[in-house]
C-alpha cells in the first residue's frame, strides 16, 4: 500500500455506505470522501463514521464534493437509481446511464489517473459506459462483476456440503445478473474435481444439487430486495475486496467486469470474468478452460449485455 492512500466514495445510500463503515472496520485507506447528491447525507455518515475512529482505524474521513476527488486512488461509484422490487437489473440500465454521465463530466475534471470502481446496477453495462465516458484505458475501470455471485454460489455449495465456503473454489461468470453462468467443470473442493466425484462422496453434487444451487446463486438478490429493500452488506465486503487487491497490488485473482477483445470469440462487451487485480487495475484477464456448454453460454450472455449496449445512447454518439 501507498504510504498514503484515499478513496472517494461517489454515492451514500445503502450501498455506498456500508461500504464505507468496511473501508473504516478494514482500516483500507488513510483518507476517505464521501460524496453525495445529498449533502446532509453524505455528512451525517462522516460524523458517525469519525464517532468510530477511537476504536478503529486512524483515518480522515469527510463529506465532500467533486473537486475532492483529486490525488485519489480509487473513485468507487455506487450511485444510481435503486433497484425496485421485481424490477431486473437490466431494467434499471437508462435511468442509470444519464446519471453516470453527469457523474464523469465532473470526476474527470479533477482526476483522470484513479482506478474506478462501479457497483451500480446493471453494473457490467456501467462499467462499459464507463469506458466510453472517461475515455480512459480500459483496464483502469473494474466493475464489482460475479465477485459476489462467486461468494453466493460458494456459499450455497458449502451449506449442501457443509463445509466451509472458503475450502469451496468455484465461480460464476459473465453477466451479474440473468445471464450468469456457472463453471461446474472447474469447481473443486480441496482439489477434488466435483465433476469427477464419486457419488458417495462428500463432495458429490447431483444434477438437482447443481440447478437448485445456480437458480439460488442467480435470484438471491431478487430475494433480499423482497425481503428487505436492498442488497449491501456483501457488495461492501466485495468492494472492499477489490480496493484491497489494487492498493496493495495484490495480483489476486477476481471475478470482475472486464472489457474482452477477441475473448472467445467475444469483443467489445464488458463480463465478469476471472481477472489479475493490482494496482494498475486489471492486469491481465485470464482465458480460462470451459466445457463447451459453459462456453456457449457466456457467449450468450455477452450478446444479450450487447442488445442492451445497442439501445443505450451517449454523448459522443449523439
Amino acid at each position: 500500500m501507498n504510504n498514503h492512500s484515499k478513496i472517494v466514495v461517489i454515492g451514500s445510500g445503502a450501498v455506498g455506505s456500508t461500504f464505507a463503515y468496511t473501508v473504516l472496520l478494514k482500516g483500507l485507506a488513510n483518507e476517505l470522501v464521501i460524496i453525495d447528491k445529498n449533502r446532509d447525507k453524505a455528512e451525517g455518515d462522516a460524523l458517525d463514521l469519525n464517532h468510530g475512529l477511537l476504536l478503529a482505524q486512524p483515518m480522515k474521513i469527510y463529506a465532500g464534493d467533486y473537486p475532492d476527488c483529486k490525488n485519489a486512488d480509487i473513485i468507487v461509484i455506487t450511485a444510481g437509481a435503486a433497484q425496485r422490487p421485481g424490477e431486473t437489473r437490466l431494467d434499471l440500465l437508462q435511468r442509470n446511464v444519464s446519471i453516470f454521465q453527469e457523474i464523469f463530466s465532473e470526476v474527470m475534471k479533477y482526476n483522470q489517473e484513479a482506478i474506478f470502481l462501479i457497483a451500480a446496477n446493471p453494473v457490467d453495462i456501467l462499467t462499459y459506459v464507463s469506458i466510453k465516458l472517461s475515455n480512459l484505458p480500459k483496464e483502469r475501470i473494474i466493475g464489482s462483476g460475479t465477485l459476489l455471485d462467486s461468494a453466493r454460489f460458494r456459499y450455497l455449495i458449502s451449506e449442501k456440503m457443509n463445509i466451509d465456503p472458503r475450502s469451496v473454489h468455484g465461480m460464476i461468470i459473465g453477466e451479474h445478473g440473468d445471464s450468469e453462468v456457472p463453471v461446474w467443470s472447474l469447481l473443486n473442493i480441496a482439489g477434488i474435481n466435483q465433476e469427477k466425484a464419486d457419488a458417495a462422496s462428500r463432495c458429490y453434487l447431483s444434477t438437482e444439487d447443481k440447478e437448485k444451487i445456480y437458480q439460488q446463486t442467480k435470484n438471491a438478490a431478487y430475494q433480499i430486495i423482497e425481503k428487505k429493500g436492498a442488497t449491501y452488506y456483501a457488495i461492501a465486503l466485495s468492494l472492499a475486496r477489490i480496493c484491497e487487491a489494487v492498493l496493495g497490488d495484490q495480483k489476486s485473482i477476481l471475478p470482475v467486469s472486464a472489457y474482452l477483445s477477441n475473448y472467445k470469440g467475444i469483443d467489445d462487451v464488458v463480463l465478469g470474468i476471472p481477472s489479475v487485480v493490482g494496482r494498475n487495475g486489471i492486469e491481465e484477464v485470464l482465458d480460462i478452460p470451459l466445457s463447451e456448454k459453459e462456453e456457449k453460454l457466456l457467449k450468450q450472455s455477452a450478446d444479450q449485455l450487447k442488445r442492451f449496449i445497442a439501445q443505450i445512447t451517449l454523448p459522443s454518439e449523439k
